[in-house]
């Protein structure tokens, strides 16, 4: 197995990066992420609170992967008295998977976190999806909270 190569994504990386973004939320265009991921890349903000983006990368320098972190002032089964580290997207190309990137962007990101008077990190996926969870799980995460939410037309 080659090295797994981590770093902060620059802003240089928006066009490799928003195509990854609208393959795992898919409700959203490459063009409107690519918009979106300004004040994370230009500014490593998300609104008002510090966010980055890592990414991995192969030799040729194409992106395989990325996680992008925030800082959020709370997180369900999170110690409410100091702000978590919290996985906004975590995502590694499927012909990459199962080679350790995912973990290399956690590590980077639980960095990052700490780095920011972090002592505990966060993340949510939806209920169905199983390998979300299970590469939680493979990273130390643990079930805080399950929750079906309802809505109706009036």
């Amino acid at each position: 197995m080659k090295a797994v190569r981590i770093r902060q994504a620059e802003s240089t990386d928006r066009e490799q990066l928003a195509k990854m973004c609208a393959i795992l939320w898919p409700e959203s265009s490459a063009e409107e992420h690519a918009t979106d991921l300004h004040s994370i890349l230009d500014e490593q903000r998300s609104g008002t609170m510090p966010a980055a983006i890592f990414v991995s990368c192969d030799e040729s320098g194409t992106l395989t992967g990325f996680l992008e972190a925030g800082l959020r002032s709370h997180a369900d089964g999170c110690d409410p008295v100091q702000p978590v580290g919290f996985v906004e997207g975590w995502f590694v190309e499927e012909a990459c998977r199962n080679r350790g990137i995912g973990r290399a962007l956690m590590r980077a990101a639980e960095d990052w976190a700490r780095g920011n008077g972090c002592v505990e990190m966060a993340s949510d996926t939806w209920i169905d999806n199983v390998g979300s969870q299970r590469a939680h799980k493979a990273m130390d995460f643990e079930v805080v909270d399950r929750c079906v939410h309802f809505r109706k037309k009036l």
